[in-house]
């Protein structure tokens, strides 16, 4: 059965003020905001679990798939650039790394077209 388009929306929205919210309490680098931002991220996933919806694209590649944590260059992660590769690398402070690709794959022709 299709959810309704209000849910996904709802959701949606939802994720979208939680992460915002991580990334201001990450940004102060205290203690206990360190463990709110953890605890808004983890809020933020499991919705998109329930509710079967993607996390939105441009937030998905900030949050630490190990730790938890959402990643803010500078403040609790490095960004590195493979340009041969095509991506950007988040390397957060735990040691894990998140690749978001920023070039598009290069797509054969058919082999009907190549001769």
């Amino acid at each position: 059965m299709k959810k309704p388009p209000i849910v996904e929306k709802m959701a949606t929205d939802r994720m979208r003020r939680l992460l915002g919210m991580a990334e201001e309490r990450a940004k102060e680098g205290t203690a206990a905001s360190i463990t709110l931002e953890k605890r808004y991220v983890a809020i933020a996933r499991r919705i998109s679990m329930h509710y079967k919806v993607r996390v939105p694209d441009g937030l998905k590649h900030r949050i630490c798939k190990k730790c938890g944590s959402f990643l803010v260059p500078g403040v609790n992660c490095k960004v590195r650039l493979s340009s041969s590769h095509g991506y950007l690398a988040y390397l957060c402070e735990c040691g894990a790394e998140t690749h978001s690709f920023y070039k598009q794959a290069r797509t054969r022709p058919p082999m009907a077209q190549r001769a």
